[in-house]
């Protein structure tokens, strides 16, 4: 009995001075896993800054556009003359179509190089300026007669926005407008995932500050 009782006696003074051992790991690992709580959650709010960051620096490129005037499109209906900025939607992503105009045409770099070289110091004041008019006037009516050249880019929804911001100027010939529609070749099994991609295109474009025109399914 005596003996029941030292072993007794002993085993709860190991359980004594384990006790504290367990409990400080117990306690470290509780502050290892809030520690790692706060790193993510700290990251997380980085990340959101970060992007939230891009996308006003990306309505500020945007903005530059000029608002868009519907008398220039009002009677355009089909994709293939739309001329600015066309979307179309797919179960799988997304085809940027734009219209951009071709370079200015050889003569009439050649023409502004001449006058600005030594024909050009030649000129009294008068004539430099009526060269310059009749250069610029030359140039205006080349991009005028100038085909279009159409171009068409596959992207994710995450690639839309910075897509947009890096086309110049001239791919915006009504304004801040872009027109989007369903990809035509969706099958009616992608039918929910391409209104979930549309939906999701639709409001990112809005956040950019674009005017979207919905266009039916052809």
């Amino acid at each position: 009995m005596r003996r029941t009782t030292i072993t007794g006696l002993a085993a709860f003074g190991l359980f004594l001075a384990l006790f504290p051992v367990a409990c400080h790991k117990e306690e470290q690992a509780v502050v290892g896993v809030a520690k790692n709580a706060v790193n993510a959650e700290q990251q997380a709010q980085a990340a959101a800054q970060a992007q939230a960051d891009d996308r006003d620096r990306q309505r500020t490129a945007l903005a530059l556009i000029p608002l868009p005037s519907k008398s220039l499109y009002i009677d355009v209906h089909d994709p293939e003359v739309w001329a600015n900025p066309f979307l179309s939607v797919s179960a799988s992503g997304l085809t940027l179509r734009t219209h951009l105009p071709e370079a200015a045409p050889a003569s009439v770099k050649a023409n502004s190089a001449k006058t600005n070289g030594k024909k050009h110091s030649r000129l009294s004041h008068k004539q430099r300026k009526a060269e310059a008019q009749r250069l610029a006037a030359q140039r205006i009516e080349a991009q005028r007669n100038q085909t279009p050249h159409r171009q068409e880019t596959q992207l994710r929804l995450d690639e839309l926005a910075k897509a947009l911001v890096t086309l110049p100027p001239s791919a915006w010939r009504y304004g801040r407008v872009i027109a989007i529609a369903e990809s035509p070749m969706a099958s009616p099994q992608d039918r929910p995932k391409l209104r979930r991609n549309l939906e999701a295109a639709i409001q990112q474009l809005n956040d950019l500050g674009l005017v979207v025109e919905e266009w039916p399914t052809k």
